[in-house]
C-alpha cells in the first residue's frame, strides 16, 4: 500500500454507540489520522463507542466527536461505514444514517464500508447496478436491494452511475480496503 498524503482531507466515519467492530474503525482511524486525514465519528450520541472484537469481546473505546443526528456531510470528501453486526444492524435503523450516505451518493463523494457495513448503503436505497461486496452473510441483502453483482474479494471499488462504493469483506481485507480509501481520498 502506497504511503498517500492525506493531509487536508476530510472523512467521516459513523457508528452506534456499541457494537462495531474494533478493528473496522480503529485501524481506519489511526491509518487516516497517521497520513494526515480529519477524521470525524459520528455516533447515535456522544458517548465514547465501545468496540467489540469478533463481535463478543469488548475492545477499546472511541471518543465521539458528534451526534448522526447533528452531523453535516456537506464538509467531508469520503464517508467510512464500519461494520460488526451488532453497529450495522442498529445504524441501518438510524434515519440520519440513510440521510449521510444519500448526501455522499448524490454529490459523487466516496463512500467506504466494509464487513456489514454494506447494510447501511442496502437501506439508503444506493445499490441498485452496483458491484460490491461484504461479509459474505450480507450477499442475498445487497442482490435483492438491486446490486449488479456480488463479488468474493477483498475489496470491490464501483463507479457506476459516477457514484464511488468501495466495499470490503472483513478485518482481514484491511490493508487493500485502506489502500482503495486512500485512492480515492487523493484523487477527491
Amino acid at each position: 500500500m502506497a504511503d498517500h498524503d492525506l493531509t487536508g482531507r476530510t472523512v467521516l466515519a459513523i457508528v452506534t454507540n456499541y457494537g462495531v467492530e474494533q478493528d473496522e474503525l480503529v485501524v481506519p482511524l489511526d491509518h487516516l489520522r497517521e497520513r494526515g486525514a480529519v477524521v470525524t465519528v459520528a455516533a447515535t450520541t456522544t458517548d465514547d463507542v465501545a468496540t467489540l472484537v469478533d463481535d463478543k469481546d469488548p475492545g477499546r473505546t472511541v471518543p465521539v466527536d458528534v451526534t448522526l443526528d447533528d452531523v453535516d456531510p456537506e464538509g467531508f470528501d469520503l464517508l467510512l461505514v464500519p461494520g460488526g453486526t451488532l453497529n450495522a444492524d442498529s445504524l441501518r435503523l438510524e434515519a440520519a444514517t440513510t440521510r449521510i450516505v444519500r448526501s455522499f451518493t448524490e454529490s459523487s463523494r466516496p463512500v467506504a464500508a466494509i464487513c456489514h457495513g454494506p447494510w447501511a448503503l442496502v437501506e439508503a436505497d444506493v445499490v441498485a447496478g452496483k458491484t460490491l461486496t461484504s461479509y459474505p452473510s450480507l450477499r442475498t441483502d445487497v442482490r435483492n436491494a438491486g446490486a449488479q453483482e456480488w463479488r468474493d474479494e477483498s475489496v470491490v471499488v464501483c463507479t457506476a452511475q459516477g457514484r464511488r462504493l468501495i466495499t470490503s469483506r472483513t478485518p482481514k481485507d484491511l490493508d487493500d480496503f485502506l489502500g482503495a480509501v486512500d485512492e480515492a481520498l487523493v484523487s477527491a
